[in-house]
């Protein structure tokens, strides 16, 4: 007997979304899984695995837009992304000028811009994001993302960044298809049509008080990682059959109040605290999602197996669901994270030689006071730390990551699922 299924349940892999979180100088990790699924995957499988749509937020909306700026050499694209990664500074990507911290003070006790400042593109912030705009704009031609939309060879990207004013996020939406999809029912979340450019990219990437808010079609916005750390749902508002996400946060044991107290416990130092507040800024529940993905998939699956192959079909229709990348539907999902404490590699890093003889300038030597303050860890070290060496470490994780998980990888890409 011959079904005729919806377009969402042909035969695997369908469209694939990849799904980058945030983290700042973390993102290196994510380019050490990619570097895997591209080297060892690819050869596993026989040919490049398959990425339609990139949704990324924060450092990862950078990583999303390399690659698929290069969706046209996928053997290549993810070296350049490594040599970029592994070529920088953090003397030149972390500088904090006079200008700058006297504009973040006068924001911090009320003040408005001065006139000169009126119709700046950036605002507030401590940190100058000129050496890290030269990167970017030297690595990610992105006017080649819209050429990759209209030619098909990709599907969709999507950037989400925090509109300051309303503090909903809001997701850039470049696609092959003209206009947007129906997109989800929370206020607080709201979808637009873009070209892709780098002021999207970089205010993804703005972590409020560290570096400046990017005025975009006269509204400002941040980091996208205040409310929508990790973007699963442009992926599947985009249509993806399946998602492949990447987030550098470690989740370890949940730490245990002490038995007994210590009357000589010493306060942390304020950039301890200012690392565990951005932890708590940019914490992804992807666990949460991805389980509640599994869980509909079930019921889909026993909807199926209890009254045949056509439930999928006759709910959607019930519901009122006649779009298919907005109905209901089975969305595999596969996470890959990080296996270590970044904070605890960081400063282990920045109080070695190596750090010393690469850095010597004024974040360098604050960096290092930052780590010598804190013995155990150090989450804000691992947040700046935007060091070609530093950078190296977490691509070799993102390695070792991707290597414990290399049969779930290589059947993500090509394992049918039982719903199909």
């Amino acid at each position: 007997m011959i079904i005729n299924r919806p377009s969402y349940l042909y035969p695997t892999p369908g469209r694939v979304a990849l799904v980058l979180a945030g983290g700042a100088a973390r993102g290196a990790y994510e380019v050490g899984i990619l570097q895997y699924i591209s080297e060892e995957v690819a050869k596993a499988l026989g040919k490049a695995p398959p990425l339609d749509i990139f949704c990324g937020t924060s450092v990862g909306a950078l990583n999303g837009c390399a690659m698929a700026a290069f969706a046209d050499t996928p053997a290549t694209r993810v070296t350049r992304l490594v040599n970029s990664w592994r070529s920088l500074r953090v003397d030149d990507v972390v500088r904090i000028s006079p200008s700058h911290v006297t504009k973040f003070l006068r924001s911090a006790i009320g003040q408005g811009p001065l006139q000169s400042e009126v119709a700046d593109e950036r605002y507030g912030g401590l940190i100058d994001p000129v050496g890290m705009e030269h990167i970017i704009r030297d690595s990610i031609p992105f006017a080649r993302i819209e050429e990759h939309l209209r030619s098909g060879l990709l599907w969709g990207v999507t950037v989400s960044a925090t509109h300051i004013a309303t503090a909903n996020t809001l997701v850039f939406v470049a696609r092959h298809e003209p206009g947007l999809p129906r997109w989800s029912r929370d206020p607080k979340v709201v979808a637009r049509r873009a070209q892709l450019r780098i002021s999207h990219a970089l205010a993804s990437a703005a972590i409020p008080l560290m570096f400046p808010a990017v005025r975009i079609d006269g509204e400002f916005y941040c980091d996208g990682g205040l409310r929508q750390n990790v973007p699963l749902s442009p992926a599947r508002h985009l249509g993806a059959n399946r998602v492949l996400v990447i987030s550098p946060r470690y989740i370890d044991e949940v730490p245990r109040m002490p038995e007994r107290p210590d009357p000589l416990a010493r306060m942390p130092g304020p950039m301890f605290l200012v690392g565990k507040a951005l932890n708590a800024l940019l914490l992804d529940r992807v666990e949460n999602d991805i389980e509640r993905l599994q869980r509909i998939n079930e019921l889909l699956l026993a909807g199926q197996r209890r009254y045949g192959p056509e439930f999928l079909t006759e709910i959607n229709v019930a519901m009122g669901n006649t779009d298919p990348a907005r109905g209901l539907r089975p969305l595999r999902a596969l996470l890959v994270r990080s296996s270590q404490n970044m904070g605890r590699m960081a400063a282990e890093y920045v109080r070695s030689s190596q750090f010393g003889q690469r850095a010597s300038g004024f974040v360098s030597r604050l960096l290092y006071k930052v780590a010598d303050e804190n013995e155990h860890e150090a989450d804000l070290l691992s947040y700046l730390l935007f060091d070609g060496e530093f950078a190296a470490q977490l691509i070799e994780l993102g390695r070792k990551d991707a290597r414990a998980q290399h049969k779930e990888l290589c059947e993500f890409f090509t394992q049918a699922d039982d719903w199909q």
